[in-house]
């Protein structure tokens, strides 16, 4: 493959002369046959040859060895030198000439002086970044005529900006220039792009600019990405853009913009404004059309929905962490003039007044191409009529963190493309499905009700769903089908069922509060991640109701749902596809079963009552498929503990710090454990029968000594005594 701007076979071919002097490879102009060690000797310079040309291609090609050190620790390859981090103090002269990408980060320069870069004629990409620059020459780059893309960013080039700027109106034809992290205020910046036209991108990014007019970007027409994040712009000027007619990427996240009015940049197609202060955006009020396909204006401060343009292709809309409402319920419905808002926007001697209604202020915005809608962390508490008619094509709907209380879906609201839909953390009690709209979820894929008020769902949410893949019911009290039938009612609420729904993948029904399971409530279905944790006696003594999903289950969590050991049928050894199972907050006092061929990979079992577990649980089968285990928060006894031993020199034990077992009323780490026997374990295996016999023989033995030493001591004054009060008669 040539290289570009040059090819080094002269200087490959004089190395092979120095490495060799004397070596000509001679033609074989016969057969003749030689000795073996006389044939090698005559073939040792040919293969020396061809090793050495195999070695040459393959720099020259790329492969193999793509990047070779170079003088001054620069890597070389393929037309770049990456010289980063090297504790230059100036531009190397000695690289290959013909390199077009130079990289000098992180070294520190301080200063590029005049001609530093001549040597290097053919570059198109000059990296200077994090170099401590404070003056660029004015000669500098001198010569770099094909110099496309220049980034100088993280240095200190406010210090001498005039010089710099002189140095670069000498690039003619420079594309891209990265001028960020550099303290420049506008007029710096104003100054360094003047008479820049060909660039089409540039950041300003992490500068100081703080107010933006039309003298700032003049003369760059063909300016197509701008980026001015994290700087302090609090004013736009009106017409501070209207000279870049081909910008189509705005970056003004993380200023300080209090709002955004007639806005008329009819050919942005990327308008970033997030993590400003906004209060509200208005759009132009003309029906020029806007090619804008995405807006972010989150993390804000948005009181009303924004006044988008009439005819847009806007696609994507974000508008999470705000303060947005509809406010149609504060007002009098049977006045509509009270229902609108007024706002005074005045720009020097010029008033004008622009009037909003505070609950429809969507209607006029073009929404027909919407598919990304994110409203979450804001405080709408319902969505009007109309609103999602609108949006024909919507397929995320992202509502999670508001303050919704139900959610009528209408007839003339079709949500047929919709494939995610999030409602989670809400304060919904009610939803509401119109008849006949049985089917308006077909296309839905991701379904999160999370976090509600729920007793039920419409009947017939779920029918004909036939893509949907996720559902997250958790901390709903919700019902699941079928229910004995004493407790089935005539209205609601009615129970979820979920039967038969064969595209069904993930369900998530935590804290529910839902009673014992009735058998087959997930037949039908495909499930292979279930969630049923902190439903307390769910299971009832039996892991039946799941025997349906056990051979496609991967991921099942069980926490908090008050199993014990005394659950005979607590065996998992049907459940061959189980990946990650999660037992904690129960009260097992044994180890599970498992079937031998084993597929686990995560087991929790923290915070139930193990006191020792069993030596199967460390066997072979279990530590070869195990990669991860909690054992801690367990009252393990440190004398009946069996296992340890080999489990201290796993790493799947991924708390094993933090297991502790009670020795004699002392709570020790299990790795502090000493290494044989401890004693007090040797006297408790000790047969307490017997040694209770040992310590109270010698105590008995003692006192029947005693007794017989007082009673012949004392033997006839005792006697007389005796017969003197029982009035005994003497025989004489």
């Amino acid at each position: 493959m040539p290289q570009r701007g040059g090819s080094p076979a002269p200087r490959l071919a004089a190395l092979e002369e120095e490495a060799e002097p004397g070596r000509r490879c001679a033609p074989r102009s016969h057969l003749g046959l030689r000795e073996p060690a006389a044939l090698e000797m005559e073939l040792l310079p040919l293969w020396l040859c061809l090793g050495f040309h195999f070695l040459t291609m393959k720099w020259k090609n790329g492969s193999g060895m793509a990047m070779v050190a170079s003088q001054g620790g620069c890597k070389l390859g393929d037309g770049i030198a990456d010289c980063r981090g090297q504790n230059l103090a100036s531009v190397p002269s000695s690289l290959p000439s013909h390199s077009q990408t130079l990289i000098l980060d992180a070294n520190p320069l301080k200063t590029l002086w005049n001609h530093s870069l001549q040597p290097y004629p053919l570059l198109e990409n000059l990296s200077l970044h994090s170099c401590h620059l404070g003056l660029i020459g004015l000669d500098a780059f001198q010569g770099q005529g094909h110099l496309h893309s220049l980034a100088l960013a993280d240095n200190c080039l406010s210090e001498n900006y005039k010089e710099t700027a002189a140095a670069l109106h000498t690039l003619p034809d420079l594309r891209r220039l990265d001028l960020s992290g550099n303290s420049l205020t506008e007029d710096m910046a104003a100054l360094m792009l003047q008479n820049l036209s060909s660039l089409e991108a540039v950041s300003l990014a992490r500068n100081t600019l703080m107010r933006l007019d039309d003298c700032v970007f003049e003369g760059l027409e063909h300016l197509r990405e701008l980026d001015l994040q994290r700087n302090y712009i609090f004013e736009i000027e009106g017409g501070a853009f209207d000279g870049l007619t081909e910008l189509r990427r705005l970056n003004l996240a993380y200023n300080n913009l209090p709002c955004i009015v007639d806005f008329g940049l009819t050919q942005l197609q990327f308008l970033n404004i997030s993590y400003n202060a906004l209060e509200w955006f208005l759009a132009a009020k003309e029906e020029a059309a806007f090619e804008l396909e995405m807006l972010d204006l989150s993390h804000n401060q948005l009181l009303f929905f924004p006044l988008l343009p009439q005819c847009s292709k806007l696609h994507t809309l974000l508008l999470r962490d705000n303060n947005m409402g509809f406010y149609r319920d504060l007002y009098n419905t049977s006045s509509p003039q009270e229902m609108v808002a007024q706002f005074l926007l005045v720009d020097g001697n010029v008033t004008n007044i622009t009037t909003v209604s505070l609950w429809e202020e969507f209607a006029s915005s073009d929404l027909a191409a919407l598919h990304f809608l994110d409203m979450s962390q804001n405080q709408f508490q319902y969505l009007p009529d109309g609103f999602l008619k609108k949006m024909p094509s919507l397929s995320h709907l992202n509502l999670n963190q508001n303050c919704l209380m139900m959610l009528h879906i209408r007839e003339h609201e079709p949500l047929a493309a919709l494939t995610e839909l999030d409602l989670s953390h809400n304060q919904l009690s009610e939803l509401h499905l119109a008849p006949g709209l049985t089917g308006c979820l077909k296309s839905l894929r991701l379904f999160n009700l999370s976090s509600n008020q729920l007793q039920g769902v419409p009947t017939g949410l779920f029918a004909n769903a036939s893509n949907i893949t996720t559902i997250d019911m958790s901390h709903n009290q919700v019902l699941l089908c079928p229910q004995p039938a004493p407790l089935d009612r005539a209205g609601p609420p009615s129970c979820v069922d979920f039967r038969n729904m064969t595209s069904l993948r993930s369900l998530s029904l935590e804290g529910c509060g839902l009673g014992a399971l009735q058998d087959c409530p997930f037949q039908g279905t495909a499930l292979t991640h279930l969630d049923l944790s902190s439903n307390w006696g769910i299971l009832n003594g039996s892991i039946a109701p799941l025997q349906d999903i056990a051979r496609t289950l991967q991921v099942l969590s069980l926490r908090n749902v008050g199993l014990n050991s005394g659950f005979t049928e607590l065996d998992f050894s049907g459940f061959g596809n189980l990946r990650d199972l999660d037992l904690s907050g129960n009260f097992l006092t044994s180890f599970p079963r498992f079937r031998s061929s084993l597929a686990l990979q995560t087991l929790d079992l923290r915070r139930n009552s193990l006191t020792a577990l069993p030596q199967r649980a460390v066997s072979e089968q279990l530590l070869r498929s195990l990669q991860t285990i909690y054992l801690s928060q367990n009252p393990y006894d440190c004398c009946g503990v069996e296992g340890w031993g080999a489990l201290q020199h796993l790493k799947s034990v991924a708390d094993l710090a933090m297991v502790t077992c009670n020795l004699s009323s002392k709570v020790i780490r299990v790795l502090e454990l000493p290494g044989g026997v401890p004693q007090d374990c040797k006297w408790e295996r000790v047969d307490m029968g017997l040694l209770y016999l040992v310590l109270i023989l010698p105590s008995c033995l003692t006192l029947l000594v005693a007794c017989t030493v007082i009673f012949l001591t004392f033997k006839k004054p005792l006697l007389q005594v005796i017969k003197s009060r029982c009035h005994w008669s003497s025989i004489y």
